[in-house]
């Protein structure tokens, strides 16, 4: 695999920090309440219940197929879940969670992350709502 290619899909750098315009203007729209994935060494979380409006910006290595589905299950019970992710459509997961999204917000370009420079991969916004519940 040449150098170029190798980057795309390393895990080299499995945390890329939200640009924080970016996260304030999602913010703005979502209002969220938690975040999952704090920098916080020893906070696990997959291995609890998220809030009511979550901001999602998982790490990027082999765990994030955990955190997508475990977005989705979130999602599924009631929650907004709001995913900064890769734009890795041929992946299995992107098939089996993400194209259930209620919305996929492409970013044009290249998302800049202040400590590491621009991504090397395309990045995008996924975005699950709940819907409401019927009245009885």
């Amino acid at each position: 695999m040449t150098k170029y290619l190798k980057v795309h899909f390393s895990s080299v750098y499995m945390n890329w920090k939200t640009p924080k315009k970016l996260y304030e203007e999602l913010d703005k729209e979502f209002n969220f309440n938690f975040d999952p994935c704090p920098e916080n060494p020893g906070f696990d979380g997959l291995a609890i219940d998220w809030k009511e409006r979550n901001f999602v910006n998982p790490p990027y290595g082999n765990q994030l197929k955990l955190w997508i589905k475990k977005g989705y299950d979130e999602a599924q019970k009631g929650k907004t879940v709001v995913f900064l992710i890769p734009s890795r459509t041929d992946t299995q997961y992107w098939h089996d969670y993400i194209m259930k999204a209620d919305e996929i917000r492409f970013i044009k370009g290249r998302l800049h992350f202040s400590e590491k420079g621009p991504a090397p991969f395309p990045s995008c916004i996924a975005v699950f709502i709940p819907s409401p519940k019927p009245l009885p």
